[in-house]
């Protein structure tokens, strides 16, 4: 068989697995992708209609990848019937077909992050506990306490005393606050990410389970490292029906312990699902075998692990570098020159990465990189979706979709003139957001201006309710687009009034990609839907990479850069109290997925890594003007280690600028800003 020409003997075993559950330990960089993708085309290939089977991925962009290899390996168009989507959307679209059976209407609307912590900030109002002597925990830190408690299925108080200690004392006020929380959700007809897996565990329970599952000869799951307590029990419930289960994963890449993903999954499959086979993928493809051994030696430290020893055929010549700084600010110029020297030896600065622990790790460096002119773009930061524009925008979508969503609401009123969380709450309260009381509150909007709106905010009510009649035409059929289109006679006058000068062209050109995102679809409800559950990272995503002049270097976290990989790879900070980070002290299991976190970055490079770690750290002492303390290299990196490394020392930089010393302090970083623009 074709599809089978190009694989090596473990992904051949992977791939024509006969049946039952099947464990793929696929480590870094060694096909992963191309050997589940085969698959989906060899069970095609071999009679399974691809509407018969399940792939459930961590993104849509990945779904969509294999499903495309997919149907180039078999030629079979057909290919694009595979269930093929994240966890979310799938729960999304089974539960609208099969909710009912478990008390759920198929028209619910689902909540993102920032519409959960909202929710939980209208309610933290509600009862008051903004209003308290001692501090209360924040809308963000509350949703984080309550997903994590959901998704790692442990009691409340053990997921305080052991992520989120200081606000123990506020265990008896949160749980009532985590009980009306649930309460509103039921009443408007809204679900959360947590409700989407929770609501599909219990359809797998439930008597209508086993039609859901009857849908499904096999269930294929990427990235199994990277699943939590509930995914993992769907996962079981189903198998029960579905004997084929494939899960493929790394457990020394199971990096997000934050989302309540547990390694456990991995480590534990073959006792979760009893005659499982297990397959090991350890010919890696990617780096030469240097950076294999520094990358090997690292993982076989930890404790919790299935053994695989990555191996390549490319030898490569050039050790990894180990290089030793004495400041930060010595760290930052030693980067640029490095990075300069590649880009002179051939190396675009696209194919070179740096690569940090956390996003404030490489502050000096963009600094000293805008200084020497090297074009860069960063990974993380606030996300397309995340904007305040684009999220006033997506509210009314959403209102229109269902007009008992109370956030949304309590979001719309406040863009009025003259409209604060006070006077928006009464309105809410004036409009009865209520799925039980007979009329919808936009049908009492456009009919009766509620009282408590002050007279200023006339015009912009009048504009809105001109947004709803048009929206809810039945006898019209009005596109997304045409939607949008509306909502901006509403929304620009806003956006001039919030943001004048500089800030208004480019959150209206935001607006307008978010129309342009409306053309494939035909309903509101799977727009809003899609771009919930898999929502664009920034807008490069809508737009390309960005437009410069010759080329751009990429600065990423780690977390970030999971899934890529570069020619060259720079890791900063490598010492003690960064990786890992002085967070997880005291927690072994947090310390083992540091150590999972540098093998990431590691095992990121193709040809060439450098690993850079500074001596001293200079801060603002509050009472002595500039102090600095000592740092030491990561306890991940020991002697034996080492040694595996070409180390060098970076001797202190020359002075950065003009004479200006660069010691990482707030008034120096200030000097050189002023250089860059002046």
């Amino acid at each position: 068989m074709p599809i089978l020409s190009d694989l090596n003997e473990p992904q051949r075993a992977a791939v024509t697995h006969p049946g039952g559950p099947l464990l793929v330990i696929a480590g870094a960089g060694t096909g992963k992708t191309h050997t589940l993708a085969s698959r989906v085309a060899y069970l095609i290939e071999s009679g399974t209609p691809p509407q018969r089977i399940l792939l459930l991925t961590f993104s849509r962009r990945a779904a969509r990848e294999m499903m495309a290899r997919a149907e180039h390996l078999t030629g079979n168009t057909a290919t694009g019937n595979v269930w093929g989507g994240t966890f979310h959307a799938m729960a999304n679209r089974l539960l609208r077909i099969y909710g009912r059976a478990i008390g759920l209407q198929p028209d619910f609307t689902v909540l993102d992050q920032a519409d959960m912590e909202d929710l939980m900030n209208l309610i933290r109002g509600d009862l008051h506990l903004d209003a308290r002597e001692r501090r209360f925990p924040r809308k963000e830190t509350l949703a984080a306490i309550y997903s994590r408690t959901v998704n790692a299925q442990m009691p409340l108080t053990d997921v305080v005393e052991r992520h989120f200690p200081w606000v123990r004392k506020e265990i008896d006020a949160i749980r009532p606050l985590f009980q009306e929380y649930t309460k509103r959700k039921r009443d408007q007809h809204v679900l959360d990410y947590d409700d989407l897996l929770l609501y599909w565990n219990a359809l797998a329970e439930s008597e209508a389970g086993e039609a859901m599952c009857e849908m499904f000869d096999h269930v294929l799951v990427d990235e199994y490292q990277d699943t939590n307590v509930v995914q993992a029990q769907l996962l079981r419930r189903m198998q029960e029906r579905i004997p084929n289960v494939t899960v493929v994963g790394d457990d020394a890449q199971s990096i997000y312990s934050f989302r309540a993903a547990t390694v456990q999954n991995i480590l534990q499959f073959d006792q979760q699902f009893p005659g499982a086979t297990i397959v090991r993928l350890e010919q890696n493809y990617r780096s030469t075998e240097p950076i294999l051994d520094v990358s090997n030696a690292v993982i076989a430290l930890s404790p919790q692990r299935h053994e695989k020893t990555l191996w390549s055929s490319r030898e490569g010549a050039q050790r990894p570098r180990l290089v030793q700084c004495e400041t930060e600010a010595d760290q930052a110029d030693a980067v640029c020159t490095s990075v300069l020297e590649a880009r002179e030896r051939g190396v675009l600065l696209r194919h070179q990465a740096v690569l940090v622990r956390a996003a404030w790790h490489s502050d000096l460096l963009e600094v000293e990189l805008t200084r020497r002119n090297i074009p860069f773009i960063k990974y993380g930061g606030l996300k397309f979706l995340e904007a305040a524009h684009v999220k006033d925008v997506m509210s009314l979508l959403r209102l229109l979709e269902n007009p008992y969503d109370e956030v949304s609401w309590f979001r719309i009123l406040q863009l009025l003139e003259g409209v604060g969380p006070v006077t928006a709450r009464q309105a809410i309260a004036e409009l009865q957001i209520d799925a039980q009381s007979g009329a919808t509150p936009i049908e009492r909007c456009v009919n009766a201006r509620p009282q408590s709106l002050p007279g200023s905010a006339h015009e912009g009510f009048a504009a809105l309710c001109s947004v709803f009649e048009t929206c809810t035409q039945r006898s019209v059929e009005v596109s997304v687009a045409s939607q949008i289109e509306s909502i901006r006679g509403f929304y620009d006058p806003v956006i001039e009034r919030l943001y004048p000068g500089t800030g208004t062209e480019s959150r209206v050109n935001d607006i307008e990609q978010l129309q342009h995102l409306t053309g494939g679809y035909k309903e509101r409800s799977a727009f809003l839907t899609d771009l919930t559950l898999d929502p664009p990272t920034t807008t490069s995503d809508l737009a390309g990479p960005p437009l410069m002049d010759e080329d751009y270097l990429i600065i990423s976290t780690i977390h970030s850069a999971k899934g890529g990989e570069w020619d060259v790879v720079r890791l900063l900070h490598a010492a003690d109290g960064m990786i890992p980070s002085d967070m997880t002290t005291g927690d072994d299991d947090l310390i083992e997925e540091e150590r999972r976190l540098l093998y990431v970055a590691l095992t990121r490079a193709r040809d060439e890594l450098e690993v850079y770690y500074p001596q001293r750290y200079y801060y603002k002492a509050r009472s002595s003007g500039d102090a600095h303390g000592y740092s030491q290299i990561t306890g991940f990196l020991p002697r034996d280690i080492r040694s595996l490394f070409d180390e060098s020392v970076v001797q202190q930089a020359a002075p950065i600028g003009d004479n200006v010393g660069m010691k990482g302090t707030p008034a120096s970083v200030d000097r050189v800003l002023q250089q860059l623009w002046s």
